[in-house]
């Protein structure tokens, strides 16, 4: 249901309607039915609004709930309604692309299916590239699934990693961290469930960092570099367009994934 997605759907009109009905119900949650505050807003907010054009732009964030997305984007002064600026963003295919209907609503809000365990180089993932490959603007949970313990960023997945390869023009990279989703939508509310509707009067704090500094070329370098001998089974990646293989790769999306791991946890321990 890609065809779905596309900008040109109907003219744009049902993508409009669901863009604005759930940009709606992010600022009822965030900045009516609770309090949100936000640090660094302006560099969210400047690169959503005004980034080089053709340079994509990847946020990352923990994954504190199911509402993370699209709630987090509900804070006052962010243009959660206007569906040219609205994210891209990598959804479980299990939990939002599970019947035609909810896969249409889901394509409609800029979602791309991502097939957990499906590994870094499924189909769904091109999609994401191809976003990256416009200029569009991409968010990712690169931890991979909700966690609501105060703990450290966790290891990351390596599929974040991989799209800054692929793309085309390397995408700018910000790193977000946020505490109290876990409160307004508890995994364990009442009988081990969560509650129907978003709880009321809590306090959201959302920390936005500084792009991250990647040095790319030195990173391939070293990975090229430290896998010449490598001896363990491979899974049959293709090479990057640059001509990265399965090795170099595994070796590469190792460091970056961790870079951006650190860069989180910085942030976490701020609040």
């Amino acid at each position: 249901m890609e065809w779905a997605g596309r900008g040109t759907h109907l003219r744009g009109i049902p993508r409009t309607m669901v863009i604005g009905a759930v940009g709606t119900f992010a600022k009822l949650v965030a900045s009516f039915l609770n309090s949100t505050s936000v640090r660094n807003a302006d560099a969210l907010l400047s690169l959503v609004r005004s980034r080089p054009p053709a340079t994509p732009l990847i946020t990352v964030s923990n994954h504190m709930s199911t509402l993370d997305d699209p709630v987090m984007w509900g804070f006052k002064g962010f243009p959660t309604m206007d569906p040219n600026l609205a994210r891209w963003v990598l959804a479980a295919e299990d939990i939002c692309f599970k019947n035609p209907l909810y896969s249409y609503i889901f394509r409609l809000g800029k979602c791309i299916p991502i097939t957990r365990g499906g590994g870094i180089y499924q189909q769904h993932m091109n999609e994401a590239v191809a976003q990256l490959s416009n200029g569009g603007w991409l968010h990712t949970f690169p931890e991979g699934k909700v966690s609501q313990e105060d703990t450290p960023i966790r290891r990351l997945k390596w599929g974040t990693a991989s799209l800054i390869i692929r793309a085309p023009v390397t995408p700018i990279v910000l790193p977000i961290v946020h505490h109290g989703f876990e409160q307004v939508m508890p995994e364990k509310f009442l009988f081990g469930r969560r509650p129907p509707v978003p709880l009321c009067n809590k306090k959201i704090n959302i920390i936005v960092g500084e792009p991250i500094d990647f040095d790319l070329p030195n990173m391939k370098r070293t990975a090229i570099s430290t896998t010449r001998n490598f001896s363990l089974p491979l899974l049959g990646w293709p090479n990057t367009p640059d001509g990265l293989d399965e090795p170099a790769q595994r070796s590469l999306y190792s460091t970056i994934s961790e870079t951006i791991r650190t860069s989180m946890e910085s942030l976490r321990i701020l609040r």
